[in-house]
């Protein structure tokens, strides 16, 4: 009786031990639950400040930002008619030889060439279009060649041969047809030729590339004529300092203008910028407020304008035509819409076309200088026999 009550005593102490531990488990367990759920709460709320922070934060951004927008929407409004200002100004006050209308009614803009200076549609040449438009400078002509005799030929024939020794490596090698691994670490003929031969193709690339890059860098003779291109925000200034300084403001046409005249919508500009065919051009380029970028790809040229800077670079004689380009750097909303339209004319339509806008050429002052000296001689020597 002893041993029964003993082992029932024991059996009830081992049963209260397991209600306890598991009522220890189960309190443990709900406390965990209950501090899993805090933190879930926790983080929820966390969340939930930091998005009204960001909300509050883009609203404050946007307040800022509109009022910069609508001055900017405003700029936009101004810009065209501020460069129709100027140009009427230059015309009317600089020239006041030229007709109330301004130089425009006089000066008759040469017809573009359909494909020359221009970009091509894809509709009209899939492959032109993908690829360098015809190149009318000598510098130009000299890198289309390099890229097309030299540069693609050596691209395809790297591409076509890592593309075969990649196939060739997936079938020979693959664990069907080669199941032991090769266990070759260093191939003594495969690594002089793999240094070599791509030292050679390197060599072959940079004896012409160097040579192109001097000649981007030439500097331009003294007799060049020089045109300084200004960027605005949104349209170019072309200034022209060696024949008496004046500055024709050139803006983008409309739609309807520009076909109506056979011209490239978003190239096409009212006003060019004219220069002498077959003549070398130096080129500078600087910006009035942000910075700019003038580039016309048929003649290879491509200049930053920067503000309070002055670039200079050669442009070798461009043959008559009409050649097209446009701002190349990012410079403000309406940056697509600042067009590079160049008019190569013969020298003596330049000259004409120079004194249209009230400028001079750069010998006819010297020639002007003796007669003003003869006339004064004269005067002298009369007061003198009037005394």
């Amino acid at each position: 009786m002893a041993n029964g009550k003993r082992n029932a005593g024991g059996k009830a102490g081992a049963m209260s031990a397991i209600c306890a531990r598991w009522r220890g488990n189960e309190f443990a367990g709900l406390m965990g639950s209950n501090f899993k759920l805090n933190r879930h709460i926790d983080m929820g709320q966390t969340f939930g400040r930091m998005k009204h922070i960001l909300i509050a934060l883009f609203a404050a951004f946007a307040a800022l930002a509109a009022p910069a927008a609508l001055a900017q929407d405003a700029a936009i409004e101004e810009e065209p008619a501020r460069g129709e200002v100027l140009y009427e100004d230059a015309t009317a006050a600089d020239n006041p030889g030229v007709p109330e209308g301004g130089a425009s009614e006089a000066y008759s803009p040469m017809a573009p060439t359909e494909g020359k200076g221009m970009p091509t549609a894809y509709q009209d040449d899939a492959l032109a279009s993908m690829t360098f438009q015809d190149q009318y400078t000598e510098t130009g002509a000299y890198a289309l060649g390099m890229h097309n005799y030299i540069l693609m030929p050596i691209i395809t024939l790297i591409s076509l041969f890592v593309l075969g020794l990649l196939l060739y490596v997936i079938v020979r090698y693959s664990r069907r047809a080669h199941p032991v691994p090769s266990k070759t670490t260093h191939n003594t003929a495969i690594e002089v030729i793999w240094t070599i031969v791509p030292v050679l193709l390197l060599v072959v690339i940079a004896v012409p590339s160097i040579s192109l890059l001097a000649q981007q860098y030439k500097t331009p003779p003294e007799d060049a004529v020089t045109v300084k291109a200004i960027g605005y925000q949104w349209y170019w200034g072309y200034e022209y300092p060696d024949h008496g300084g004046f500055e024709v403001i050139s803006n983008m046409k409309t739609a309807e203008d520009a076909l109506a005249d056979g011209e490239p919508f978003q190239l096409a500009a009212d006003n060019r910028m004219v220069v002498p065919a077959d003549t070398p051009i130096r080129m500078q380029t600087t910006g009035a407020d942000v910075i700019h970028s003038f580039a016309v790809p048929s003649l290879w040229f491509k200049q930053d304008a920067i503000p309070g800077r002055l670039n200079e670079k050669l442009i070798e004689g461009i043959p008559e035509g009409v050649y097209y380009g446009n701002c190349t750097e990012l410079c403000g909303t309406l940056h697509g819409y600042m067009p590079v339209t160049v008019e190569a004319l013969p020298k003596e339509k330049f000259e004409a076309w120079v004194k249209e806008q009230g400028g001079t050429m750069p010998g006819a002052a010297e020639v002007e200088q003796p007669d003003a000296d003869a006339d004064a001689d004269a005067d002298a020597a009369e007061v003198a026999l009037a005394d």
